[in-house]
């Protein structure tokens, strides 16, 4: 089997594994960390089907810091029949599925890919795989750009400003495709040249909302455009938190432009705190909202009126140390408070 035919081969394992998840125990990031531990979806998949016999090492919170790593607990509980016959039979629809979709010239990038984003390989909550369109780049800076779908006027020119330095100083621009803030960036960056990244809440064969269809197509041509989701996935309310999660992931830093207070762009800055990416709040947002308030005195959150605020936090942090991913490094690494 060549290495093509074994990545489609691991792809569809992974696939089966995400098609017949037990809800009850696991989540698709805690799938998508299982597989990438052992390196294999496919060794994965054949510890659920017989425990016994193919044991998992398992991942560290399940130990004390100078335990050996133990196996899986169910281990020592055989699976039924019809759980082992549930397997075999999602593996071979992935096999179908996963085929279908390079045919229909799907890109499918999953955690066992090596094209898969380095920097979503730090975080906890990583995607188990993504649907790409567009050009891929390894390590790229990138910064999000996010905020109110309902924005002002003068928080759609701080965004749009907030792009147009970016690409001045080689940066992507990542936002999540939504109206509002998210569109201008967009925009802005491909009417300046620049490089866009855009999460879409949806599955990659869909557009939403409606009136960015073309604006997708035109990232995806000139840009990026990720989906982790299935290719017919619509959108629901699950699935933008879970987008948003991915941008802190892939990204360097987030600028929140503007947000209320139970805006779902708060999401974002939490996670991104957590993942231990900076986080730049437009004074509005810090002063504004509760939420705001309370990252302010957080490690790695910062306060910007202006956009040459924003630029200028950008540089101190590439004066952190010989470059920005030793100063993302360093507050990876950093406890997280609250």
């Amino acid at each position: 089997m060549n290495g093509s035919d074994r990545l489609m081969e691991e792809n569809a394992a992974l696939v089966a594994l995400l098609r017949t998840i037990d809800a009850e125990h696991d989540t698709w990031s805690s799938v998508a960390n299982r597989v990438a531990r052992n390196g294999s979806a496919s060794t994965v998949l054949a510890h659920e089907m017989d425990p016994a016999n193919n044991p998992l090492v398992e991942d560290g919170n399940r130990t004390e810091p100078d335990d050996e790593p133990s196996l899986f607990d169910e281990a020592e509980i055989p699976p039924t029949d019809l759980r082992r016959m549930q397997l075999s039979h999602a593996l071979d629809d992935a096999r179908r599925e996963v085929a279908e979709w390079r045919d229909q010239g799907l890109d499918f990038v999953s955690v066992l890919d090596d094209r898969y984003p380095n920097r979503l390989r730090e975080v906890a909550d990583m995607p188990p795989f993504l649907f790409a369109d567009g050009t891929m780049v390894q390590d790229e800076l990138g910064v999000s750009v996010v905020g109110s779908r309902e924005a002002s006027g003068e928080a759609l020119r701080f965004a749009r400003d907030t792009a147009s330095m970016l690409v001045s100083i080689d940066f992507s621009v990542i936002a999540g495709l939504a109206t509002g803030i998210d569109t201008a960036a967009h925009r802005q960056a491909l009417a300046e040249d620049g490089r866009t990244v855009a999460f879409i809440g949806t599955g990659i064969t869909r557009q939403y909302p409606r009136e960015n269809e073309a604006l997708q197509r035109e990232i995806a041509r000139r840009g990026l455009v990720f989906s982790q989701f299935w290719p017919q996935q619509g959108p629901s309310k699950h699935t933008f938190p879970m987008r948003n999660a991915s941008m802190s992931g892939y990204g360097v830093a987030t600028v929140i432009v503007e947000a209320g207070e139970y805006s779902g762009t708060r999401i974002q800055a939490r996670q991104a705190q957590r993942h231990g990416r900076p986080v730049i709040l437009r004074d509005t947002v810090a002063t504004g909202t509760h939420w705001g308030r309370e990252l302010i005195d957080r490690p790695g959150v910062y306060v910007a009126s202006s956009v040459d605020e924003v630029h200028d936090i950008l540089l101190k942090l590439l004066h952190l140390g010989s470059d920005l991913e030793l100063a993302i490094s360093r507050l990876i690494h950093m406890e997280p408070v609250g």
